[in-house]
């Protein structure tokens, strides 16, 4: 890879706080008092880990061999966030830290079911829009994921302007725009990339059915999860055949560890179905690993998956 694989990644940085407790829900909730609900559950078990949208694609870009420049503002807590990324080679010129705030994070408990209950503290990601796509230095390609949605308005507006191919991933925060804000981000994008609920989502806001959202960008790409992804250009669908993973321990990040395959392509030149199919290796890879960024595979393994199952490497 001689060319600049520079990518901005203009999305969330976050800490997620997960804890473990160690029996059901269900066991505490009484259905006749749901009216007012005071809960306390003993986690013996606990962990921190890096997360959010940019700081995971970042972490997976660099895994394969790409120039990460995340884009996001952290709070005065951030600092083993830098170490970690230093000890990745990541650039962050382009994160900037807002005093007195938090860095935006995600606090977990879940039972042994599996059930969910979490809170999230946005902190210093409120302020992301005002990080200018010009700090990130000179760019190949670029990225705007879930973040404050003034942040995704401007970062989507700033790459369209300077006519950098970008890819649209707004995820989770859906529901945060009207039909008509997330048009206007969609038009200005060249791909754009969701799983198959948020697709729904999407068509369900703008009125538009899953072809004329198609028909508005060059590459719609839709994630099926464990049944693979569907790549939409020029009126064809595209699909991409899923990898199965060694161990399924952990789904979460796998989105963000697909999309950096994704961006590889979009800097190197190459079809976006390679980068689709670069991106379900590596999300097979990160299933199989507790934490979104705790899988350490070298370029040579990941390599030999992609080539294992899809034929010859074409980056």
């Amino acid at each position: 890879m001689s060319m600049s694989t520079r990518a901005a990644i203009a999305a969330s940085i976050a800490y997620d706080t997960i804890m473990v407790f160690e029996g059901q829900f269900t066991d505490h909730i009484l259905p006749d008092q749901i009216h007012k609900i005071n809960l306390s559950f003993l986690s013996p078990r606990m962990r921190r880990e890096y997360g959010g949208c940019a700081g995971n694609i970042a972490y997976n870009y660099a895994l394969l061999g790409g120039e990460a420049v995340p884009m996001g503002m952290v709070g005065d807590d951030f600092g083993p966030y830098r170490e970690h990324y230093q000890r990745c080679g990541i650039d962050q010129r382009a994160i900037r830290v807002a005093a007195d705030s938090y860095t935006a994070q995600c606090f977990i408990v879940t039972d042994l079911s599996n059930n969910q209950l979490a809170g999230f503290h946005p902190g210093a990601m409120g302020r992301s829009a005002e990080i200018a796509l010009a700090e990130a230095g000179e760019v190949a390609v670029g990225l705007v994921g879930p973040d404050a949605p003034d942040a995704m308005q401007q970062h989507s507006r700033e790459m369209a302007e300077a006519g950098l191919p970008f890819i649209l991933d707004p995820g989770q925060n859906i529901v945060l725009f009207s039909g008509e804000q997330l048009l206007e981000m969609i038009d200005r994008a060249p791909v754009l990339v969701c799983n198959d609920y948020e697709a729904e989502l999407i068509c369900d806001k703008t009125g538009l059915t899953l072809a004329e959202l198609a028909a508005r960008v060059d590459t719609l790409i839709v994630t099926r999860g464990a049944e693979g992804s569907i790549v939409w250009q020029k009126g064809t669908e595209h699909a991409i055949a899923p990898v199965p993973a060694a161990a399924v321990k952990d789904p979460t990040g796998c989105g963000d560890a697909y999309r950096a395959g994704l961006l590889l392509a979009m800097a190197t030149g190459r079809p976006l179905l390679d980068g689709a199919r670069l991106g379900s290796v590596l999300g097979s890879i990160k299933i199989a690993v507790q934490g979104c960024q705790n899988h350490r595979p070298t370029r040579e393994e990941i390599r030999a998956q992609f080539e294992q199952h899809y034929g010859a490497w074409p980056f």
